[in-house]
């Protein structure tokens, strides 16, 4: 979670996509959000989160349904 921290002391705006492998409609998503990223350029940054690596993370956050996406 040290490394979630440093991404927020960024001050550029991330999105945070909480996913799984195992989830069809979390897959589907991967290509938009190929794009987003392309759009947003330097402005900002598209962070995938795999839920299943990263059980901690999705706790603290409170994740309950994949995909879920957050903006900060």
């Amino acid at each position: 979670m040290s490394k979630f921290g440093e991404l927020l002391d960024e001050k550029k705006p991330l999105l945070l996509v909480f996913f799984s492998e195992l989830d069809e409609i979390s897959t589907s998503l991967h290509p938009v959000l190929k794009d987003v990223a392309a759009a947003l350029g330097d402005k900002g940054k598209v962070i995938k989160i795999n839920t299943e690596k990263n059980i901690k993370l999705s706790e603290a956050l409170r994740v309950k349904v994949i995909p879920t996406l957050m903006i900060y």
